[in-house]
C-alpha cells in the first residue's frame, strides 16, 4: 500500500449538480430551484432569522442615528501644547477659542487635555476636561488649569452673564419633579 493507491471511500465523493443545463439535465425547467421568486435567482441569500424576535436591520436606525448624549470631544496632549508655544501660536494663556482655532473643530466642541509629554513653560490652560497626569504636569510647571463647563455654542446663548463668564459658570443641574398624589 501506498499513497498512489488511495481513494475515497465508496459513496464520499459525488459529482457536482450542474444546475441551469436545460430539460436533459433531470433537473427540470426550474434547475432544481422550485418556482420563481427571489429565492431562485442567483445572488440570493437568505436573511438572519433570530426566531421570532425582531431581527436587529429592523431594531437599529438605517441612517442619521446619533446616541443623544454623546458629546464631541478633542483631545490635545501636552506635547502638542508644548509645540504651540515653541511655534509662538499661544503665549502664556490657552483660551477655548485658541483650542477652536488650532483644532480646527466647531463651536460644539468639547476640548480635552490630555498628560502625554511635558510642559517647558508656565501656562494658563482653559478646558472642559483634564486627565488627572496633565493637570499634574501642568501645575508642576508653574502654570494652572481651569476648568469650563459649556461649549462656545451653549456660552453664545447665556443672555445675563458675559461671555468668559458663561464658559466657567456650571450648568444648572435637572430636578425632576414628584408628581403631586391625587388621593384624598
Amino acid at each position: 500500500m501506498d499513497l498512489s493507491s488511495l481513494r475515497p471511500a465508496k459513496g464520499a465523493v459525488k459529482n457536482k449538480k450542474r444546475v441551469g443545463r436545460g430539460q436533459g439535465s433531470g433537473n427540470g425547467t426550474t434547475a432544481g430551484k422550485g418556482n420563481n421568486g427571489q429565492q431562485s435567482r442567483s445572488g440570493y441569500k437568505r436573511p438572519i432569522i433570530e426566531g421570532g424576535q425582531v431581527p436587529v436591520y429592523r431594531r437599529l436606525p438605517k441612517f442619521g442615528f446619533t446616541p443623544i448624549d454623546k458629546k464631541p470631544v478633542n483631545t490635545v496632549n501636552l506635547t502638542q501644547i508644548d509645540k504651540w508655544i515653541e511655534d509662538g501660536l499661544v503665549e502664556n494663556e490657552i483660551t477655548i477659542f485658541d483650542l477652536k482655532s488650532l483644532l480646527h473643530a466647531s463651536n460644539a466642541d468639547y476640548f480635552k487635555i490630555l498628560g502625554n509629554g511635558e510642559l517647558t513653560s508656565a501656562i494658563k490652560i482653559n478646558a472642559h476636561a483634564f486627565s488627572k497626569s496633565a493637570e499634574e504636569k501642568i501645575i508642576a510647571a508653574g502654570g494652572s488649569a481651569i476648568k469650563a463647563f459649556r461649549t462656545l455654542e451653549e456660552a453664545s446663548k447665556v443672555r445675563d452673564l458675559p461671555f468668559e463668564d458663561a464658559l466657567l459658570k456650571p450648568k444648572a443641574k435637572l430636578v425632576k419633579r414628584a408628581k403631586k398624589s391625587t388621593k384624598a
